[in-house]
């Protein structure tokens, strides 16, 4: 695969992983009581983000309720309100909210993605899920080098499933591989990749994570990538 647009088309299109398949098609059959009227996704979900970004923000998986439902990454969520706000507060995104996919949002010069792009039940994918999923992400850091200077990864799932696609893409990831932590900053072969817990609700709604702590990140790593942040 040559573009980014052809591979978000083949990952919209996969069926690899049954258990997956089963409960994204399902959750859209029956949907939330608040989304009734909605017309579900209900199927893997691309990244999103312009094709020559510079940072590249690397999730777990779909909400069911949020990426399964809207078709895009983060949105429609409450852990997308956060992230998406925050992208905003530093100059990275076009507007502080995402609720749909035509609702006008631009990222300016980051990406987002995620390991494993079915929403899994109880947020939990299989390693064996997790690992069927990886050529997708390979193949997009391939596609991404060219431009690619700084990468956030949320959370230690996506930590533990980036390391092996970085290496499987070519990148020199360092041995003993580097432990997750909010904060962490690992320089890999011509990038700088970021460790920042994941915009769970979990997370935010204890303090885990506060929305200055992922300005932080974020704005690091913008001025990592060579991007204009506030």
């Amino acid at each position: 695969m040559d573009s980014l647009a052809l591979l978000d088309d083949r990952v919209a299109g996969c069926v690899a992983c049954p258990r997956l398949v089963a409960w994204r098609e399902e959750v859209g059959r029956t949907k939330r009581a608040a989304f009734q009227d909605w017309d579900y996704w209900a199927r893997p979900v691309p990244g999103f983000g312009p094709a020559d970004a510079p940072l590249l923000i690397i999730g777990l998986a779909p909400a069911a309720h949020g990426g399964n439902r809207t078709g895009r990454m983060f949105t429609g969520d409450r852990s997308g309100d956060v992230l998406y706000r925050a992208l905003y507060d530093v100059g990275l995104a076009s507007q502080p909210t995402s609720v749909s996919i035509d609702d006008g949002l631009e990222l300016h010069g980051v990406r987002i993605t995620a390991p494993v792009h079915c929403a899994p039940p109880e947020n939990k994918p299989t390693p064996g899920e997790r690992d069927a999923c990886r050529p997708w992400l390979v193949q997009e850091l391939k596609l991404l080098r060219p431009t690619l200077r700084a990468v956030v990864v949320l959370g230690a799932f996506g930590w533990q499933a980036a390391l092996p696609a970085f290496a499987e893409a070519g990148w020199t990831v360092p041995r003993p591989r580097p432990a997750f932590g909010h904060g962490t900053r690992v320089p890999l072969d011509g990038l700088d990749l970021f460790g920042c817990f994941h915009v769970s609700q979990r997370n935010t709604f204890t303090g885990k994570l506060t929305p200055e702590m992922l300005r932080a990140v974020l704005r690091t790593a913008g001025e990592a990538a060579g991007l204009p942040v506030k």
